[in-house]
């Protein structure tokens, strides 16, 4: 089991930045995949960065050169830094985690068992 506690979101305008944090309940240094989604209501919830145990990343084409995931591992925690904010980055941004071994982290929520309560993040015009 990992308990999975986000921090770090709020209201920015447009251009602004954001660092979301997710401090996980125990070491996922080794196996574990880990990401961020994001889901606005009456929608899917969208993968938008993952990272595995080997620090692959991968992003969505709509934050790439814009976000950037990272994990410290020392903390537990992992983070995804957002710069150049855009309206439609608005929503709920959840942390997930799952142990995936060597594999890539993909960008599709069925891969993930593991999920935080969310932060919210809203991003004006």
């Amino acid at each position: 089991q990992v308990q999975l506690v986000e921090s770090g979101g709020g209201s920015v305008q447009t251009g602004g930045f954001l660092r979301l944090s997710c401090v996980a309940s125990r070491d996922t240094r080794r196996s574990y995949c880990m990401g961020w989604f994001r889901q606005v209501p009456g929608n899917k919830r969208e993968g938008v960065a993952a990272i595995n145990s080997d620090g692959h990343t991968n992003y969505a084409d709509s934050v790439k050169g814009r976000f950037t995931i990272s994990k410290d591992n020392d903390k537990n925690t992992l983070y995804l830094e957002m710069k150049n904010l855009r309206p439609e980055d608005t929503g709920m941004y959840y942390c997930t985690a799952e142990l995936c071994g060597i594999s890539r982290a993909t960008l599709q929520p069925i891969q993930y068992n593991y999920w935080g309560q969310g932060t919210q993040v809203t991003v004006s015009s």
